[in-house]
């Protein structure tokens, strides 16, 4: 399974998370790991995700690009899952 960083500007609301997540379990995707902070005073919030999926990044990036509180999506890095196994 491969993983994906990406990364995403939106507006800090209430919902914009839980409509976020909610497009990512959708899509077939699992959340490996999640950090949320808000932008200094823009009224903005960035999350960066780590994903997993066998499924093409490029379906999860076209969805969450449609959100209407998302201004910004990026696809930051891609990692196969064994390159991630510790001893």
């Amino acid at each position: 399974m491969t993983q994906h960083q990406i990364a995403v500007q939106a507006r800090f609301r209430p919902e914009t998370l839980e409509r976020v997540l909610r497009v990512v379990r959708h899509r077939g995707f699992e959340i490996c790991a999640m950090n949320m902070e808000s932008a200094s005073s823009s009224g903005n919030i960035n999350i960066e995700l780590t994903v997993a999926s066998p499924r093409p990044v490029e379906l999860l990036f076209s969805q969450l690009r449609k959100l209407v509180d998302v201004g910004h999506v990026e696809i930051q890095q891609q990692t196969s899952s064994s390159q991630q196994i510790s001893a």
